[in-house]
C-alpha cells in the first residue's frame, strides 16, 4: 500500500498543469454492451488544450466501459497526441502511448490507472467555468488496490470492469467551477 501512495505521489508530482485559454463543450457518453446511451453533461473549461485532453480522456474512458480495445487504442493514440502537445504533459503522454500499444484489454486498463491519476491532478487545479467533474473510484479494481477515474457525471460506469461490474464504485469527489 505505501508503495502505492509514494506512485501517486509521485504523479501528482509530475502531473500535468494547465494554461488559461479559450472554451470548449464536452459531452460524455457512455456506451452498453449493444446500445449506445448518450448521456450529455457538459463540462466547460476554461483552457481549450486542457478541454481538448478532456475530451479525449472521456474518450479513452468510455471505449474501456464498453470494453471496446480497437476504439481505446484509437482514443489513447489521440489523446497521447493531445498531451504531448500540452507543456508539462510529457510523461502522461508516454503512458497515453502504452495504452494505445497495449496487447490486450486488461493491460490497457492496468495503465488507465496511472493515467486517471496524472489528469485527476491536472483537473484538480483546471479553470472549471461551467459543469461538474467527478472523481469516482472502484475498490476492486487492480486486483483489490483500488482505481480512479475521471466522468462528467456521478452514475458510474465502471472502466476497470465493463459490463463485468458495471457500477462498481463511488463518486469520491466533485470538482466545480470555482466561485
Amino acid at each position: 500500500m505505501k508503495r502505492y501512495l509514494a506512485v501517486a505521489a509521485i504523479m501528482i508530482a509530475t502531473s500535468c498543469t494547465n494554461t488559461n485559454q479559450k472554451v470548449a463543450l464536452s459531452a460524455d457518453s457512455t456506451a452498453t454492451s449493444k446500445e449506445t446511451e448518450t448521456a450529455t453533461v457538459s463540462v466547460q473549461l476554461k483552457d481549450a488544450n486542457v478541454q481538448a485532453i478532456y475530451n479525449g480522456y472521456l474518450s479513452l474512458k468510455n471505449a474501456l466501459v464498453s470494453s471496446k480495445f480497437e476504439d481505446a487504442k484509437k482514443t489513447a493514440a489521440e489523446l497521447k497526441t493531445k498531451l504531448s502537445a500540452h507543456k508539462g504533459c510529457e510523461n502522461t503522454a508516454l503512458t497515453a502511448e502504452k495504452i494505445a500499444g497495449a496487447k490486450d484489454l486488461a493491460a490497457q486498463r492496468k495503465d488507465f490507472t496511472a493515467l486517471s491519476a496524472d489528469l485527476i491532478a491536472m483537473f484538480k487545479h483546471a479553470d472549471i467555468e461551467k459543469g461538474s467533474i467527478y472523481v469516482q473510484h472502484c475498490p476492486m479494481a487492480n486486483n483489490g488496490d483500488g482505481g480512479d477515474w475521471l466522468a462528467s457525471e456521478k452514475k458510474i460506469q465502471n472502466p476497470y470492469y465493463g459490463d463485468e461490474m458495471m457500477e462498481c464504485g463511488a463518486v469520491l469527489e466533485e470538482l466545480k467551477p470555482a466561485k
